[in-house]
């Protein structure tokens, strides 16, 4: 498996994994688009992703402006192979090597995601409007437990 900044160029790869996943679907495929992707990998944010055999099998954004996790999906036939984690630790890495603040991520709750979240520190903040549960993480917990989650 590679590791690697994700691109402009990645962005049907990176489509074909948010469509392919089992829990946090997205309902509306129209609410995410081609736009949001180039904005958040080269304006808003950064994103980082993995190619197993030269295919995309999961990536991460995070929204700089915004402070939070936009993305961060693994293709459901590659679950459980570390990805997501390898994943969180490159953007989590980065992020708080550049910004000082904390970030913040949404997510369904009672999901395989809520469960990942918790288990990587994450702190839970509790419910938004929107249903979703939400997580917390800043700079010095992601510190101190970076080394652990390996």
């Amino acid at each position: 498996m590679i590791f690697r900044e994700a691109t402009i160029a990645d962005i049907p790869g990176l489509q074909r994994v948010r469509a392919a996943v089992k829990e946090n679907v997205l309902n509306n495929p129209g609410l995410v688009t081609t736009a949001d992707y180039v904005q958040y990998l080269t304006i808003s944010g950064k994103g980082w992703l993995c190619e197993s055999a030269g295919l995309i099998v999961g990536f991460a954004i995070v929204d700089t402006g915004s402070h939070n996790i936009w993305a961060l999906f693994v293709d459901p036939h590659t679950e459980a192979r570390g990805i997501g984690r390898e994943l969180q630790r490159l953007m989590l890495s980065w992020y708080f090597s550049t910004y000082p603040g904390p970030l913040w991520l949404g997510t369904a709750p009672g999901t395989r995601a809520e469960y990942f979240y918790t288990r990587s520190g994450w702190k839970n903040a509790g419910l938004m409007k929107n249903g979703e549960l939400r997580f917390e993480m800043d700079r010095a917990t992601w510190l101190s437990l970076q080394n652990t989650l390996s």
